[in-house]
């Protein structure tokens, strides 16, 4: 009999303020992701996986994660709907980086051993810096990679398209879509 691999989902910079040159863009693409990273978010709640947010602190020394999301969530928020619709439950788990990579002088790697994480999903924006700088991190650290290519964006779909392709290229990760989540638990 084959033990499952434990999986977890890394949901990239998905609460964000877009407001930098370029966000509009950003947001247009972003937007069109959000019911891939929902039903994604669904697989692992069914599979009883983890779920952890890995999210920029935008500078923010003294920030916490709540305060980010309600600053993101405000009405006047360019994004407030995109960050609404993907918001951190109380199940999910959150952790504040200070770069594009999520392992980047973070607790990251010490939550995933505590939660016995061997293979990362990986989703969220942008597909061209941080879910890119965080794929290869997590591989370099011996994890099984998946980034799923529809629940991650960028400003552009071919900056996004050519960031993915570099990681296969690469053998950093492998690509699988929304729909395939759940049924690649056991792979």
């Amino acid at each position: 009999m084959t033990r499952r691999t434990r999986s977890a989902l890394l949901l990239v910079d998905v609460i964000h303020p877009f407001d930098f040159d370029g966000a509009k863009r950003l947001l247009r693409h972003a937007r069109r992701i959000v019911p891939a990273l929902l039903r994604v978010r669904e697989a692992f709640d069914t599979a009883d996986y983890p779920v952890v947010y890995c999210n920029d602190n935008f500078g923010q020394w003294r920030s916490e994660a709540s305060a980010t999301v309600r600053a993101c969530t405000k009405p006047d928020a360019l994004g407030a709907d995109f960050v609404s619709a993907l918001a951190p439950r109380a199940s999910d788990y959150i952790v504040l980086k200070p770069k594009h990579s999520s392992f980047a002088a973070t607790p990251l790697e010490l939550l995933l051993g505590w939660a016995r994480v061997k293979r990362l999903y990986i989703a969220g924006l942008t597909g061209d810096s941080c879910v890119h700088a965080t794929a290869i991190d997590a591989r370099s650290r011996d994890f099984d990679v998946v980034v799923i290519s529809d629940a991650t964006a960028s400003e552009t779909a071919a900056r996004n398209g050519r960031a993915l392709q570099q990681l296969v290229d690469r053998d950093a990760a492998r690509l699988i879509r929304s729909m395939a989540v759940g049924r690649s638990f056991n792979d």
